[in-house]
């Protein structure tokens, strides 16, 4: 983060992101590589809308599956709720699908254990 930041003292060493692959859903760009000599794997999440990037998110020695929430051709509405005729004062509600669209490869090159994230987009 030091390095990123700027921050860094001039005697540390410098750190070279080398893209390993990069994926794009509509406007979310994935990014994944890692540094085996350091055992550090990262993946940047990228927003990008009219070409200039908007947002990132930057997970460091994380296992990231990224899905889609929910149904991708409409918003949840209120008819995706229904009551059960038996009571009506319980509601149901009606499962979602989210299906996994991406995962990382590069956090098990590391050689280590790293914990796992979703990232819902």
């Amino acid at each position: 983060m030091l390095l990123l930041t700027g921050t860094a003292p001039a005697s540390a060493t410098s750190f070279r992101f080398v893209p390993q692959s990069i994926t794009s859903f509509g406007p979310t760009v994935l990014v994944e590589g890692c540094d085996r000599a350091r055992s550090i794997s990262w993946v940047h999440a990228c927003t990008v809308t009219d070409g200039i990037i908007t947002q990132i998110r930057e997970y460091f020695n994380t296992s990231l599956t990224v899905t889609r929430l929910g149904n991708s051709n409409s918003s949840p509405t209120l008819s995706d709720f229904s009551s059960t005729p038996s009571s009506s004062s319980t509601v149901e509600i009606t499962p979602l699908h989210c299906p996994s669209l991406w995962e990382s490869s590069v956090s098990s090159q590391v050689g280590k254990s790293v914990p796992g994230l979703v990232l819902a987009i």
